[in-house]
This record gives C-alpha cells, sequence and structure tokens, in this order.
C-alpha cells in the first residue's frame, strides 16, 4: 500500500458512512467495491450507482456491489462501516477476503477495534474515527450533510503512524481533505464515546441535536453522563482527544468553571451547521424502528467501567431507557430524560 497512490478497498456496509465514504473515494478515481446485506440497496446501486445528496456534496457514480453471500476476491483494505452491533458477525464474515498481510478499519462509532481484532487480529486492525453527519434515505440514496473530523490511527502495537495508516490517511483526503493519521487513535474514540452517550439521551427525546444540547434545564446532566465516560477512559490509561467542540478536557472534576458549557455551546454551533439534524440513534428508534448500537456502544462502557472500578449509574440507565423506547414500553419525549436525570438526584 503505497502513500499517495490509489487504494483498492472493500466497504462491509454501504450505509450512511461507507455509502458516504466509498462513493467518494470511487469518485476520487480509488478501486472500491461495496458490500452490504440490503438487497434491495445492492440492486439499486448496480443499477443506477450510488447517489449522493446534500449541502456537502451532490452526484451519483457507479461501483460495484454486492450481498456477502454473492462476493469473491480477496483485499488488502477493508473498511468496516456496518452498525456497531454487527461488527462481530460481519469481521467473522469478510475474513476469507482479506489478504494475508491485509487490514480492516472501523470506520463506525464505538470501541469495535476490540471485537475486531478478537476475530481477525490485532495486527489487521486499523482504528478511525469518523464523525461527519449522513444518512441513509432509500435503497441508492444516502445524504451527506455535514462535515466532520477523520482521523485514521494503528489500535494496537506501538501505534505510531505506520505506512498502511499513511496511505488510508492520503486516500481518505480524496474524500475529506482534512483527513489525518494519529498515534492516538484511542483518544478519539473514548471522546466520541463520551459524546455519543450525549446523543443516546437527546434520542430519548424528539428534539435535534442542537435544540436537545441546548437545552439549559439539562446541561447538567449532559455533563454528569460525559464525566462518566471520561472516567472509565482515564482509569484505562487513555488520554481523550478534542473534536468539533467536544472537548474532554473540559467536563472533568477539575476543569474551570464554565468550561463544559462552553464546549456544549460549540457542539450545538456544529451541528446548526448540519443537514443532519437528529442522530442516527434517533433515527433507529423513531424513524427505523429497530434496535440500536446501545449496547455495542455503551453497554461496554458499563462493563469496562464495572472491570475499572468506575462507577457509572447514569450510563447503565440510559442504556435500559434506550431499551425501553425500543420495546415500545416507553415514548420518545421529554419525560424519558427527565427519568435519566432523576439518577442523580
Amino acid at each position: 500500500m503505497d502513500p499517495g497512490g490509489p487504494v483498492r478497498s472493500l466497504v462491509w456496509g454501504a450505509g450512511a458512512i461507507g455509502g458516504t465514504l466509498g462513493a467518494s473515494l470511487a469518485r476520487a478515481g480509488h478501486d472500491v467495491t461495496l458490500v452490504d446485506t440490503v438487497a434491495e440497496h445492492v440492486a439499486a446501486i448496480n443499477r443506477s450507482g450510488l447517489t449522493i445528496s446534500g449541502p456537502v456534496a451532490a452526484f451519483t457514480t457507479s461501483l460495484p456491489a454486492f450481498i456477502p453471500d454473492t462476493l469473491r476476491g480477496t483485499w488488502d483494505t477493508i473498511i468496516l462501516a456496518t452498525k456497531a452491533h454487527h461488527t462481530e458477525t460481519a469481521a467473522r464474515a469478510l475474513r476469507p477476503h482479506l489478504t494475508p498481510a491485509g487490514c480492516v478499519v472501523s470506520a463506525q462509532n464505538g470501541l469495535n477495534e476490540l471485537a475486531i481484532a478478537a476475530a481477525v487480529g490485532e495486527a489487521h486492525t486499523v482504528g478511525a474515527f469518523v464523525n461527519f453527519g449522513a444518512d441513509y434515505l432509500e435503497p441508492g440514496v444516502i445524504m451527506y450533510g455535514g462535515r466532520g473530523t477523520v482521523m485514521v490511527g494503528e489500535a494496537f502495537g506501538d501505534r505510531r503512524i505506520s505506512r498502511r495508516v499513511t496511505a488510508i490517511r492520503d486516500a481518505w483526503r480524496d474524500f475529506d481533505d482534512r483527513a489525518a493519521a494519529t498515534p492516538n487513535i484511542w483518544g478519539y474514540l473514548w471522546a466520541k464515546e463520551a459524546y455519543g452517550a450525549m446523543l443516546f439521551a437527546t434520542a430519548l427525546t424528539n428534539d435535534s441535536i442542537a435544540d436537545g444540547l441546548g437545552r439549559p434545564a439539562y446541561r447538567g446532566l449532559y455533563i454528569a453522563l460525559a464525566r462518566e465516560i471520561l472516567a472509565v477512559a482515564l482509569a484505562r490509561g487513555v488520554h481523550p482527544e478534542a473534536f468539533d467542540g467536544f472537548d474532554p478536557a473540559a467536563y472533568l472534576p477539575d476543569a474551570p468553571t464554565g468550561a463544559a458549557e462552553r464546549s456544549l455551546d460549540q457542539l450545538v454551533a456544529h451541528n446548526r451547521k448540519s443537514a443532519k439534524t437528529h442522530s442516527g440513534i434517533w433515527r433507529d428508534l423513531a424513524v427505523r424502528k429497530r434496535p440500536t448500537e446501545v449496547d455495542a456502544q455503551l453497554g461496554i462502557v458499563a462493563a469496562l467501567g464495572a472491570a475499572a472500578g468506575v462507577p457509572v449509574p447514569l450510563t447503565a440507565r440510559l442504556v435500559e431507557l434506550i431499551h425501553e423506547v425500543e420495546r415500545g414500553e416507553r415514548p420518545q419525549g421529554l419525560a424519558a430524560l427527565d427519568t435519566l436525570a432523576g439518577v442523580m438526584r
């Protein structure tokens, strides 16, 4: 894999994130193949190309797409972009398509590099942090709503910026010219876990991300959630990194007065700029009526917190409340957020 040259990639999961990234790379001249379990989506891509809409970029590009059972061949670079709770199944399914010297890059939310490494080995696992906004609209159509930080880094070993990470970064700059490489990918992933907990909380309501984070009455709740997650990260020796208005240091107990509120203001401003108004979590609950990534994203934090001796009562209760909404036992609304806030009393 040569830095600066075209990268041949298999994108496993051609939804909002994988589809946007894959289509953008293909349009720039990279050799990209898509895999998705939704047959209608695959058929639409093969029939008419993959269409990216929205304010950031609007184009249609042709590229091959397959369902897993029909895929043949091997790749040096496989970008895994499924929902977090499908990681283990997808990692096992893609393993026959990974070359002996190849790597799997996790373009997902969560700490999925741990599950990927268990399936393909640490030496074959590369971490990535993607915070751009996109939504799957219909078969063959994805809305790219807002730019965000894009980082790539080695997840295991000495974590120096390797040749393969540099090559992936250079290729991904054809998607976003600000894409960067980092020796601390876990710092970004854990920081997004803290931000992600806030997004799960806003998804208990029907507020947009910006409106939810902007509500003064619940800012103490959002700050406490982030602080719980970051406490687990610190206990595991991780140094969380700032991104797109989220400054982990602002949420720590020794932060200057008002620092967390200023960070929330920046997050509100960042999200106001995106055509993607609501989180994918909210869409799973309110629109697509399907299970969320809550166990894979936040359930794992509760387990790691317990192992590190760090209590996370808000996070654990948030997981329970999301499941209640999934099962139809609790409506989305501010009352659900009030129930979560009750843990702090």
